[in-house]
């Protein structure tokens, strides 16, 4: 899972020439490449798309992704995804002769997905960097690409951009999150505090937050930071962790085989009850039921 935006050789890695076999088509809603490259590395820079590359190889073969402050490197099998989000830089090393299927979708699509297709607020929908991960429908919709791409004849417009919005629905469904917005109310805190907070409360959601703690961090009182908290983001700060350890929970009941108590606790909450409460209240549905979806 390599490289990105067939439409430019910026993004391939140095020394290395792009693979006569490679193939590529592609819509305006939907771009497909068929990547072959020897071992190598590359850094590839954002763009505007979101990325989808889906291992090709018959065998295993090693990695090492970064992307969003984040490394991971394992031995990824056929199937496997990496997904780079719109905005996101990556950098990919690979041991062996890459063979993978890269799907691009611009990110205003995806936006236009997100809000006439599922009703939601695209500007704060957005899409988790994700490693080595598996998913049954996007694998099977990835499938039909690869079949257009390798038939080496003119595909229908239709039918690709019919699979982009599958596709996309699927996406957003299952690795898609809301993204805090920073900041959209007038006053509040400066960006570079907020930033600190919010840094601080996603490492730490696992734990016991206290407003004490949030506020030490910018050598303000309790009150007067709760206060300019809710100006920045609209909401107060027991609300925001809330929100996120939600968000975390959703994300491990679709990526992760975890126990459901587990996951309540990696996310801050007490109990499989308190965290089965707070979900049906924001979500609608229990965690068990979600995670069958």
């Amino acid at each position: 899972m390599a490289l990105a935006h067939p439409q430019s050789d910026d993004s391939l890695p140095e020394d290395s020439n792009r693979s006569e076999s490679a193939l590529v088509l592609g819509t305006e809603t939907i771009q497909l490449e068929h990547l072959k490259f020897p071992p190598g590395e590359a850094h590839v820079p954002a763009g505007a798309t979101h990325t989808l590359y889906v291992s090709l190889k018959s065998r295993p073969m090693y990695y090492q992704h970064t992307q969003d402050g984040k490394t991971h490197s394992g031995l990824y099998h056929h199937g496997d995804m990496l997904i780079t989000p719109a905005n996101t830089p990556l950098f990919t090393r690979w041991d062996g002769d890459e063979n993978c299927l890269q799907i691009q979708l611009p990110e205003s699509f995806l936006k236009q997905v997100a809000e006439e297709t599922l009703g939601k607020n695209g500007d704060h929908l957005t899409l988790v960097p994700t490693f080595q991960s598996r998913q049954q429908q996007i694998a099977a919709t990835s499938t039909l690409l690869l079949a257009e791409i390798q038939q080496r004849q003119p595909s229908s417009g239709l039918y690709l951009d019919s699979l982009a919005n599958v596709l996309a629905v699927q996406m957003l469904r299952n690795y898609g999150t809301t993204s805090a917005q920073v900041p959209t109310y007038q006053g509040g805190l400066p960006t570079y505090h907020l930033k600190r907070v919010l840094d601080y409360i996603d490492a730490g959601l696992a734990g016991d937050i206290k407003l004490a703690a949030l506020a030490g961090l910018l050598n303000m009182s309790p009150f007067h930071f709760g206060r300019m908290f809710k100006q920045s983001m609209g909401i107060s700060p027991h609300q925001y962790v809330i929100q996120q350890r939600l968000e975390r929970a959703k994300h491990l009941l679709k990526h992760s085989d975890q126990p459901i108590i587990d996951i309540a606790l990696a996310c801050g909450f007490t109990s499989h009850s308190h965290l089965s409460k707070q979900f049906r209240k924001v979500v609608g549905v229990t965690p068990k039921a979600y995670r069958r979806c």
